[in-house]
């Protein structure tokens, strides 16, 4: 039964629990340190040991080349070409990339020897977007919703608005008819005052004779 491997696994090193696993393990992370490394009995006795001194190793070699390349071409204008300032920074960026990778794989080799076992995590699908609301179509009621309290109150104030031409057509109306009721009253006192203003006169001329 394979055994799965996470990403940045090293090439030549057994999966876990595999019987080849350990010695693999041991082989690669003493390529890893210093070769002097080897010298030292205790680190192939105790692979434990020989990947905590590894990481150690790496993680300072990852700093070193970030620092490295920052102050470079501080360090380095003046002294060098710029163009072989340029290709030493190229170098720091290069190198730099494989330091990490290999300091992410130490940190993996020692997981698994401290009895990590690996899973393979499964893609999570991709959420179905929310559809739209539908689309009121126009011409249609719309069901379902109730009227909010200012359009029942606007709809009101327009039936009101509605009603006024109403009453102002029968003021119009009403207004004429006390027209002529006024004018038909002048015409009688007239002939009255002109009838008193007769009688007067006659009665006079009677008098004179």
């Amino acid at each position: 039964m394979a055994t799965y491997t996470p990403s940045g696994w090293p090439a030549g090193v057994h999966p876990p629990g595999s019987d080849d696993f350990e010695s693999t393990a041991v082989g690669w992370l003493l390529d890893v340190v210093p070769p002097d490394y080897r010298l030292h009995g205790v680190l192939r006795r105790h692979p434990l040991a020989l990947a905590a001194m590894a990481r150690h190793h790496s993680k300072a070699c990852v700093e070193g080349a970030r620092q490295g390349y920052r102050t470079a071409r501080t360090e380095l204008t003046g002294t060098l070409p710029p163009h072989a300032v340029d290709s030493v920074l190229a170098a720091y960026r290069k190198e730099g990339a494989r330091l990490a990778a290999t300091a992410r794989a130490v940190s993996l080799v020692e997981r698994a020897l401290r009895g990590e076992v690996f899973t393979e995590k499964m893609a999570v699908p991709a959420s179905r977007p929310a559809s739209p609301p539908p689309e009121v179509q126009p011409g249609r009621p719309d069901q379902g919703r109730t009227a909010p309290a200012g359009g029942r109150t606007r709809a009101r104030a327009d039936a009101v608005d509605a009603k006024a031409p109403r009453a102002e057509a029968g003021d119009d109306a009403k207004a004429p008819r006390a027209q002529p009721s006024d004018g038909g009253k002048r015409p009688r006192a007239d002939a009255a005052d002109g009838g008193k203003r007769a009688r007067a006169e006659i009665a006079g001329g009677r008098k004179g004779s």
